[in-house]
């Protein structure tokens, strides 16, 4: 892609400081793109494009290596055979660089908010199972869980009623998890709400996503993860968490509902 919108800038005839001046970019900047050290968003490419006059085709063609290029794929298989620990040490450096994470969480708790029981539970499911990296990824896990005492960084966290109900543990043990989320949701910087089955949703909890700041969401699937870096795919996806947000518990309500629920874990019903 960096090649190819090079060489229709050395066929235009333009400058790379002309085309800057028409996409309204520096021309560091195209020269960063042009020599493949920026990696463009799809936006940065259709400016360029534009300032170049391209055909329809050869812009429909860069447009989709860019947002191709701007789409990762971390497959969980590969993960695994790296380690599990490399990828808390990932999640770890994502967290560090954003101020502002937002989390929704349709299936199950995720790792910032879980018991250590709970954790080794999620990690060693039957299809899953248990390897020797899975004790330093738990540890590494638990040692992430710091970040949320950063006062610099705000949390948000929506759950859906399935999540928390979800008995991935035994009653004990989720009895106890839900009251570590009712603990943490009284953080200055933490907020956790919850989107009961009862309430009028127009859109579906298809999976889980986290924004980190407005620069970069990523996906879980069962099978990896993708990572989103395109601005139009991340506003969607914050787009999409505000919705949930205006439809969920926040605070006392929440904080309320979760003590309910975790009296039923521990009456065992």
């Amino acid at each position: 892609m960096a090649s190819a919108l090079r060489d229709l800038r050395n066929a235009s005839g333009l400058s790379g400081e002309r085309l800057a001046r028409r996409c309204g970019m520096s021309q560091s900047k195209v020269s960063r793109i042009e020599t493949g050290r920026l990696l463009p968003s799809v936006t940065d490419v259709e400016q360029m494009l534009a300032g170049l006059g391209v055909d329809h085709s050869t812009r429909e063609e860069l447009l989709t290596l860019a947002r191709v290029a701007n789409t990762e794929y971390q497959d969980v298989r590969a993960s695994v055979r790296r380690g599990l620990h490399h990828r808390q040490r990932e999640l770890a450096s994502l967290e560090r660089a954003a101020t502002r994470i937002r989390y929704f969480l349709p299936a199950l708790i995720t790792g910032l908010l879980q018991t250590p029981e709970y954790m080794h539970a999620a990690m060693n499911t039957p299809v899953e199972p248990a390897t020797a990296d899975t004790d330093p990824a738990i540890a590494l896990k638990l040692r992430r869980q710091a970040v949320l005492h950063d006062q610099g960084k705000h949390f948000e966290f929506i759950l859906t009623e399935s999540a928390v109900r979800w008995r991935l543990c035994s009653d004990s043990v989720m009895a106890v998890q839900i009251d570590r989320l009712v603990s943490l949701s009284r953080l200055p910087n933490i907020s956790i709400g919850i989107l009961p089955l009862a309430a009028d949703i127009p859109d579906g909890a298809y999976h889980s996503f986290v924004a980190y700041d407005a620069h970069l969401v990523t996906i879980e699937l069962f099978t990896g993860q993708l990572v989103l870096r395109d601005p139009k795919d991340v506003d969607h996806y914050r787009e999409l968490f505000e919705l949930f947000s205006s439809r969920a518990l926040w605070g006392e309500d929440a904080r309320n509902f979760l003590d309910s629920l975790a009296r039923t874990f521990r009456s065992g019903k």
